[in-house]
C-alpha cells in the first residue's frame, strides 16, 4: 500500500551555514559598522540568540538571517521571532526559536484538513511526523497539493514516499 510522510525538519548543517554566511554579511555591511552583533547558535536546543545595539538593527539582523536562510533551503516559517527582544544595558538581546520537528497539535490539525478533504487515505500520528497512506498514488498526490496550498504556518516536507 503506498504510503509517505510529512515532517517538519531543519537540517543543522544548512542552519549553521545560514548563521555563518549571514555573520560575513554583516561584518561587510557599512551600516553595521563597529557596531556589537552576535549570533550564537546552540544546534541541540535549535536556538539563535542575537545581540545588537538598539532594536532597528535587531530588525535588520533578522531579515538577513531569514533571507540567507531562505537560500540554504531553509523556510522562513522555520523561525519563530515573535518572542520580544530585551534591553541589557546597552545592548538589544532577542532569542529565535527554530522549528525543527511537529508538534502534536500541528500533526492534529494536518490530520483533521486530511480527514476534511474526504479523501481516500489514512492519516496517522508517529511522534513527530504524520503517515499517510493510500490505495492510489494520485490520492496521496492530493493530500501533498492540499498542504500545500493549505497555508499552516510551518514549513512541511514529504519524505519517504514508497510504493
Amino acid at each position: 500500500m503506498p504510503s509517505f510522510d510529512i515532517v517538519s525538519k531543519v537540517e543543522a548543517q544548512a542552519l549553521d551555514n545560514a548563521v555563518n554566511v549571514t555573520n560575513k554579511e554583516i561584518t561587510n555591511r557599512f551600516d553595521f559598522k563597529g557596531s556589537h552583533v552576535v549570533i550564537n547558535l546552540d544546534k541541540k536546543e535549535f536556538l539563535l540568540k542575537l545581540e545588537t545595539d538598539d532594536d532597528m538593527k535587531m530588525g535588520q539582523l533578522i531579515d538577513v538571517l531569514i533571507n540567507r536562510a531562505h537560500k540554504q533551503g531553509i523556510a522562513p516559517e522555520a523561525f519563530d521571532a515573535s518572542k520580544a527582544g530585551a534591553q541589557s544595558g546597552k545592548v538589544w538581546k532577542k532569542e529565535v526559536k527554530v522549528r525543527n520537528g511537529l508538534v502534536q497539535e500541528d500533526a492534529k490539525k494536518i490530520v483533521k484538513l486530511i480527514k476534511d478533504a474526504g479523501l481516500k487515505v489514512q492519516a496517522s500520528i508517529n511522534d513527530d511526523l504524520v503517515r499517510v497512506t493510500g490505495k492510489k498514488i494520485d490520492d496521496l498526490q492530493s493530500v501533498i497539493q492540499l498542504c500545500k496550498t493549505a497555508n499552516l504556518g510551518f514549513p512541511l516536507q514529504y519524505v519517504n514516499m514508497r510504493d
